[in-house]
């Protein structure tokens, strides 16, 4: 057997390990064909179209978050006609395609202006009831980039759904290539002890935010670089190169160790591996130049192992999405970081195609979004289907009596494998 066909197999085993039976446990909340929103009034609605400032085909779900009974909805400006970038609809909606309310109103999502809010991709809510907005200021996307504002945290109180905060990113936490898709939130002892941290995926940094001290600043790696062998996609048919330069995409932030540190996860959408850094680490701004050998990288999850962005519950327990398989897997955090303990939990050639964004609520719901975002940038939508879609399984049903479900004594570890690096 020679060397590539080797590696040939170890990657095909790697996947069928991966892969499991094709199944689809996640119920339906909500489909879309194409997006609307809800406007002030009708003659409104249409004079919007009417001067393409609401072109229904180019909008583009990518993110969402769960807070209480609203799901936020992000639409980035990518291309002409997106009315409004941060939105939500109500979960009692009784309809399956009900239209985007903008949040809080449509003056927080004037295009332009550098108030409000531009351009969003995923937002995040804490535990103590914010909203956590990174705006990119921009429109367009690849050639066609605008920057009209410069990037910007918005932080809104859901309870009142008022900004209670706006910070505009310094000019070095950012470069000309900055795109910045992915953010999620640390919440220490206290609602001020908290941290945003961002993924800068086409300039190669995380950014780090204190809501304490107002301050931010970037940390560069390595690890957030793309992986050169692994810039070849395949997503609802259509084969595509185009991001083969995607580097840190998606983070995701463990519980609490007993020694009162974190373990943040990120990955490079072009490339088919995790890595991790404690937050300790990122908390401290002096470390900023000094800290390279305190990242750390786990095992290549083989080809089309490409994932775009993933979640951890309390328990632990890591859940990811496998964009070139229209899969939904998960790994319990607290064992080796192998193929054997990877599991797949959905599978939906139809319902799962790129999926864009996985989000855990309170009530230790599973949430899943679906875009179909390769067909939409590369090729072309079919509009009389539904090409978008929300999914949502209770976690505990969706990982009973799997290497995931915490309920199997043999699978949960004291110390965790992950804290041993950190005592």
């Amino acid at each position: 057997m020679t060397v590539n066909t080797v590696a040939v197999c170890v990657a095909l085993c790697w996947i069928s390990g991966l892969s499991g039976q094709p199944n689809n446990p996640l119920k339906e909340k909500f489909a879309w064909k194409t997006l609307d929103y809800v406007f002030e009034e009708e003659w409104i609605a249409q004079e919007a179209k009417t001067q393409k400032l609401f072109i229904p085909e180019d909008n583009l779900p990518v993110g969402m978050e769960v807070w209480r009974e609203k799901l936020f909805v992000t639409v980035p400006r990518w291309r002409e006609g997106v009315p409004s970038t941060l939105n939500y609809v109500l979960l009692d909606s009784p309809e399956i395609s009900p239209p985007l309310l903008p949040y809080p109103d449509w003056a927080a999502n004037r295009q332009g202006d550098c108030d409000a809010i531009t351009t969003t991709y995923r937002v995040r809510v804490d535990s103590c009831d914010r909203l956590w907005v990174l705006d990119s200021g921009a429109i367009g996307l690849g050639n066609t980039t605008k920057q009209l504002c410069p990037y910007a945290i918005h932080v809104f109180d859901l309870n009142t759904d008022t900004r209670i905060r706006k910070y505009n990113l310094k000019k070095e936490d950012t470069n000309s290539n900055s795109f910045v898709p992915n953010i999620v939130v640390d919440v220490g002892e206290s609602c001020e002890d908290t941290f945003l941290y961002a993924a800068d995926a086409l300039g190669y940094g995380l950014i780090v935010y204190s809501w304490a001290s107002n301050d931010s600043w970037r940390f560069e790696h390595g690890f957030f670089m793309p992986d050169p062998l692994a810039g070849a996609y395949t997503v609802g048919g259509v084969s595509f190169y185009q991001w083969h330069n995607e580097g840190v995409f998606g983070l995701a932030l463990s519980p609490t160790y007993s020694n009162g540190s974190k373990t943040l996860f990120f990955h490079p959408l072009s490339s088919y591996r995790d890595f991790y850094v404690s937050t300790e680490v990122l908390k401290n701004k002096t470390k900023t130049g000094s800290s390279y050998n305190e990242f750390y990288l786990l095992p290549s999850r083989g080809t089309g192992g490409h994932v775009s962005t993933h979640v951890i519950d309390h328990r632990g327990i890591l859940f990811y999405n496998l964009v070139d398989q229209n899969s939904l897997a998960c790994w319990d955090s607290s064992k080796p970081y192998l193929k054997e303990n990877l599991l797949t939990l959905a599978q939906d050639e139809e319902k799962l195609i790129f999926p864009s964004d996985v989000r855990i609520d309170r009530s230790n719901t599973l949430w899943v979004m679906s875009d179909r975002m390769p067909v939409h940038l590369f090729s072309s939508l079919n509009y009389s289907d539904y090409n978008f879609r929300v999914m949502f399984s209770p976690i505990d049903q969706l990982i009973k009596g799997t290497k995931c479900d915490p309920g199997l004594p043999e699978y949960r570890l004291t110390p965790t494998w992950a804290e041993a690096f950190y005592t």
